[in-house]
This record gives C-alpha cells, structure tokens and sequence, in this order.
C-alpha cells in the first residue's frame, strides 16, 4: 500500500507537441493563374522522413521500452492534423509506433486545430470545424477521442478559453506567462475567469525551455544538463507546488538536439528517474482534473502563448507583412466556403498554418535566431512574397469559381469522344 499523504503527491504531467507543416513551393508573380501546385510535398516528404528517423521512431521506440519497464509512466501527445496526414503519405511506421503507444494505456492525445492554425482569431465557425476535424482524425488513426484541448502555439486567452468552452472541453493548456499569473505558480490547476468550468494548466516554461533550448548551450551556467540534475530542481520547489507541467517540441529529441550529443539518454534517464521517484505521480490531463480542483481563477484579456520572449502573437501578427496576410485570409473566408469547392476549401485551410506567418517574422536577436532556424526562406521577405503570390491565385481561382480548371477538364473529357469545340 502507497504510504504516501495526498500532500506528499506531486502530479507531473509531460505532454510533446508534434508538427510539421505542409512547406510551400517557389510560386512567383508569373505562377499566379496557371494552376500550378502551391505546396512543395517533395520537400516536405524529405523532411518528414528525416525527422521520423531522427526522432519519431527512436523516441517512440524509447518511450515503448519504458512503459514497458514502468507501466505507471503517463505521456501525452499533442500531434497536428497536417502532421498526421505527412506521416500517412511519407513515414507509416511513424503512424503505427503511435498505435503501439496508444495501445499501452499509458499514452494519451490532446485536441487541436487540425491544420495548427489561429482558426481561433479568424471565426469562431472555422475553429469549430477545424478542432472537431482533428479529433475525428485522432480517433479515427488512434481510437482515442481527445477531450482536453491545447490550441496552436498555446494561444490562450479569456475569449479563446470561453470558444473552448462552448465547443463542450473541460480542460485547456496555456503557457505559464508571469504577468498572467500575477505572482502565482504554475504548479496548480486553475480555472477560467467566467467560472464556467474550463480548468487551466500552466505550462513551466522555464524548466521546459532548459530541455528545449538549452540543453547544449555550453555558455549555460548549469550545462551540461543531466537527468539527476534536473530532477533535483523538481525536488526544490514548495509542497504545496502539486501539478507540474512540462512540454517541449517533440522534436527536441533527435532533431533540434541531437542523438550525438546525448538527448536520448538525458531522455531515457529523467523518465526513468520519475518513474521511479516516490515523489511523483505522472498523470495525464484527464486524470489530473479528476485527482485535483482549480485553486483560483485567471483571466488574459489579451492572447499569450509560448512562443518568443513576449509570449505573445507577435510571432506570427508583430509586422505589417504578417497581419496583411492573416487579414487576407480571413477576406477569403466567406468566398472560398461559397465555392463548395472541396480543393478550394482545404488549400486555404492549409494555407492558415501558423509556420507560414511564423516564417515573416522581422525579429532579431535570440527569438530571430529561432524563426530562421525553422524558415525555408532566404529572408521574411521572400517568405511573405511567396505567400502572398499564392494567396493571389487562390483569390483568383475563388473569383472564378475555378472556372479555367473545369474548361480544361471539360474539354478534355469532349476531346476523348472526338468532339470539337
């Protein structure tokens, strides 16, 4: 029998994001009207499969040798629709390794936007559409049904908790941003500012960020970074401190720190540690809200997220160039559902995935650093005119209701029964 009290309980939940955008192709001014494919899929084929190499398989392989080990380990997974729909075209096994995770019991999947994008700032019926998209792929691949949800980036916000809400989740992610929790901890589950029953977990961004970021920065006053190292930093925070929550790109584990340089042990050795520790409890989302209750309420009138030093929007909205092409898109909302065009419909659905605006982004310093490394382009400037050139075609095909591709089509059918025209 656990001789462990309730207050001797540290619940820790780790959940890893994974995405991977569906890239964009070279498309310049003279593309525009010619119907020439917008996305790069052998780009993004090559990148897919390296990554699944790297990290996913490994890690997956991991993870299943660990659970296997300690059946009380609880991961969760928060997996992008596009991603999901790169890894049944280009990396399948990468699907199935997360079948075998599921499979455990130990492993549970959060819901999202299908397409990673900020549906939530556009309408709330495309948000709507786009969650329900990515919980029905999410069963239909893993036979989970997600209820706890984690909007792209960890975008949060009073209004954005309330659209979350009415789409029936009792249970939301967000970044631990200081001046949101106004001197509070993390470490506790709390609730929206209406009352209305949506729980909030606060992400430690800090504690994260050394596994994320600073794992092999050598100039770190704390590097290098070991599993017993980092344990013991869990061990110093309060008692009273009894949720704590990590996260980090999936990613981070064979892709953005590499095998050579030890991720994979660190990895191994932190989670072996946890699982063993009498101090820890790993939980998933939904057994945390049934083992816990909100502390307090919290409000963020305006949007926070994980992303740069201000987690805020300006990732994706901090320039002229990035809010003319999310205001562009939102433009098209209207005519591009009038289309009924399925085509249509799925490429300006694509075209909303966060990297695109992420990859116009005129910061510099640490944060400019981070956009570049992720960014296929030269410069935020090609970046924007890329996109832009595509969304003129997409505007145009919208106009006329695609009217030259159903010519073309029409007039080859007609040519194959020998008619003229």
């Amino acid at each position: 029998m656990n001789s462990r009290t309730v207050t001797d309980i540290r619940y820790l939940n780790i959940y890893f994001q994974v995405h991977q955008p569906r890239r964009l192709g070279q498309f310049s001014f003279f593309d525009i009207g010619t119907h020439r494919d917008y996305f790069d899929d052998g780009m993004n084929q090559i990148i897919m499969r390296r990554v699944a190499r790297d990290c996913y398989l490994p890690a997956n392989e991991l993870l299943l040798k660990l659970i296997s080990q300690y059946p009380n380990i609880r991961i969760t997974f928060s997996i992008s629709g596009v991603a999901l729909k790169q890894m049944e075209h280009f990396a399948p096994a990468v699907i199935e390794s997360f079948r075998k995770l599921a499979a455990t019991g130990s492993v549970s999947f959060l819901a999202e936007t299908y397409y990673h994008s900020l549906a939530c700032l556009m309408s709330p019926e495309e948000f709507a559409v786009q969650v329900k998209m990515h919980q029905e792929k999410v069963y239909q691949l893993f036979g989970i049904y997600p209820t706890v949800f984690r909007n792209t980036e960890l975008i949060y916000s009073d209004d954005i908790g309330r659209q979350v809400r009415d789409l029936e989740f009792d249970c939301i992610f967000a970044d631990g941003v200081d001046s949101v929790l106004a001197g509070r901890s993390p470490h506790h589950l709390y609730e929206h500012v209406d009352r209305n029953g949506l729980m909030i977990f606060f992400r430690n961004y800090r504690l994260s960020d050394d596994i994320a970021f600073r794992f092999m920065q050598k100039d770190w006053k704390s590097w290098p970074l070991t599993p017993r190292k980092y344990v013991q930093w869990l061990d110093t925070m309060p008692r009273n401190e009894n949720l704590v929550t990590l996260s980090m790109d999936y990613e981070t584990f064979g892709e953005h720190q590499k095998r050579q340089d030890g991720i994979f042990k660190f990895m191994e050795g932190f989670i072996s540690l946890l699982a063993t520790s009498r101090k820890y409890e790993m939980v998933t989302p939904a057994e945390a809200i049934n083992l816990m209750s909100p502390v307090d309420i919290v409000t963020s009138r305006k949007p926070i997220s994980w992303a740069d030093q201000e987690h805020d929007l300006s990732a994706w909205l901090g320039n002229d160039m990035q809010r003319d092409a999310f205001e562009t898109l939102k433009k098209l909302e209207a005519g591009v559902q009038k289309t009924n065009d399925h085509n249509l419909i799925a490429a300006w659905r694509y075209l909303q995935t966060s990297d695109h605006l992420y990859y116009m982004s005129t910061k510099a310093g640490d944060d400019g650093n981070v956009h570049n490394y992720f960014s296929p382009y030269a410069s935020p400037y090609e970046a924007f005119m890329n996109f832009m050139n595509v969304m003129s075609d997409l505007s145009l095909r919208v106009d006329t209701g695609d009217l030259s591709r159903t010519i073309k089509a029409h007039h080859g059918k007609l040519k194959l029964k020998g008619a003229v025209l």
